[in-house]
């Protein structure tokens, strides 16, 4: 009966851009601050700037558009249920690169395959824009099943590519 009712749910994939409307952009930095919410709940995310994410939610989705990325809202059912975004990471540090950010999935999403679809969804887009790489930072005691998301996709550890200040990260880096 579980497997019929979770192939019943819809599931879609929407990016967020300059021409969406602002039900679905307001959608999205709900989710985005959700996530934020979340992660400042976590031991060991003193570092971790709300405030900071704050003004990233306002300026959806050009706070990721202006870094050379983008954003994408899963839906459940037409209900918003994930968020992940996705930026380039400066030429200087790591060129033709791009950086994983805020993944996020409700959990009524959860145990769905969104996280695997959002995920795999930017990693389809670097492919498709020529990129060598993308990056991630995330923190395994708060975040374990991202963590295991992420190597099962065929991210593998990696040096620090960012100056992030949180403590207990771990770095990630799948090449393409």
């Amino acid at each position: 009966m579980a497997a019929i009712e979770a192939a019943s749910r819809q599931l879609h994939l929407e990016e967020i851009t300059s021409l969406s409307s602002e039900q679905n952009v307001t959608e999205a930095r709900e989710l985005l601050l959700e996530y934020g919410r979340f992660v400042i709940a976590q031991p060991g995310a003193a570092r971790f700037c709300f405030g900071t994410l704050e003004k990233e939610a306002a300026r959806l989705p050009l706070s990721f558009n202006d870094q050379g990325g983008g954003c994408l809202v899963a839906r459940v059912n037409g209900q918003p249920a994930g968020f992940i975004a996705w930026r380039a990471v400066p030429q200087d540090r790591i060129p033709n690169a791009w950086e994983l950010k805020r993944l996020w999935v409700r959990p009524v999403g959860r145990g769905l395959g969104l996280g695997k679809s959002l995920t795999q969804a930017v990693l389809d887009r670097a492919v498709a824009a020529g990129r060598a790489a993308v990056y991630l930072d995330t923190v395994p005691e708060s975040m374990p099943a991202a963590v295991r998301l992420y190597l099962e996709l065929g991210f593998e550890p990696c040096a620090a590519y960012n100056d992030n200040p949180m403590e207990e990260l771990l770095y990630l880096k799948k090449s393409l």
